[in-house]
């Protein structure tokens, strides 16, 4: 298995509210993109990076920033050495590429046939989270059906459906319908997704195909990780796993969130 940590966004919500911030406290964060962030005292990808190598079934890791943020990614790397690094060249927001064209490049880039999990780069799971419980899920998973994928979800507040990718699904915990930010009346679930997905290897070439027919469309259309999900999950099974929740570090009061919350557990 290789594992893609996305990682080209430009994180221009928090930025802008560390700098309308008046205490200081947050000057710090200025210039630095959202995974390298520090999270209750590791930098926010580095936790997940802890976690993933201490198993033996995660072969290499990869990442895909952008230009702006390529030094900053490649100095915090060196202390990763079976991590390796693409830019997808692009500057600014306005010219990003898109999550979906970020996948596809690291996967032609990089030569992926594997499974692959990829992870956002500004989302940490609550400590619960059994990384080891989900990889063995998806191998009993593919013991029975070879092009199962599997992706996470929590359930969100009735409010928190507009924020979210919501997944509808069947008896057997499979993907019937994936609903990007609906309003809570458009559908019966709250389970929201966030951007942690297992695709099998089978369901790799599917990203070009979805990026060939897709070509003409604007940008909205490719940038969410789930617009491909939605594409994906009516030509292989997707099946769902269950977490007790997630932090997305979105703007500057979500981070601090998120870092009070580690930084309790550090100090337990």
């Amino acid at each position: 298995m290789k594992v893609l940590f996305l990682a080209a966004g430009y994180g221009t919500r928090l930025e802008r509210d560390v700098l309308a911030d008046q205490s200081g406290r947050y000057d710090h964060l200025r210039g630095v993109p959202k995974p390298l962030v520090p999270v209750g005292g590791h930098r926010l990808i580095s936790h997940w990076m802890n976690i993933l190598m201490k198993l033996d079934t995660v072969e290499q890791f990869y990442l895909v920033t952008n230009q702006k943020y390529l030094a900053q990614f490649e100095a915090w790397a060196q202390a990763w050495p079976k991590l390796q690094i693409v830019s997808d060249g692009t500057t600014d927001n306005e010219t990003r590429s898109g999550a979906v064209r970020c996948i596809q490049l690291a996967v032609q880039h990089f030569q992926i046939t594997d499974d692959l999990l990829v992870i956002g780069g500004d989302t940490l799971f609550y400590e619960d989270f059994d990384l080891r419980t989900f990889l063995e899920t998806f191998n009993e998973l593919q013991t029975k059906t070879k092009d199962a994928c599997l992706v996470t979800y929590y359930n969100c507040a009735e409010h928190e459906t507009v924020k979210f990718g919501i997944l509808e699904v069947d008896e057997r915990d499979v993907v019937t319908r994936f609903r990007e930010k609906p309003q809570p009346e458009e559908t019966p679930s709250r389970r929201a997704c966030p951007c942690f997905y297992l695709y099998s290897s089978s369901s790799l070439p599917l990203l070009q195909e979805f990026l060939l027919e897709r070509k003409d469309c604007p940008l909205k259309e490719i940038d969410a990780p789930g617009n491909f999900l939605q594409y994906l999950y009516t030509r292989r099974p997707v099946f769902v796993y269950e977490i007790s929740g997630r932090f997305d570090v979105g703007g500057l009061q979500s981070y601090i969130v998120c870092d009070q919350y580690f930084m309790q557990k550090k100090g337990q």
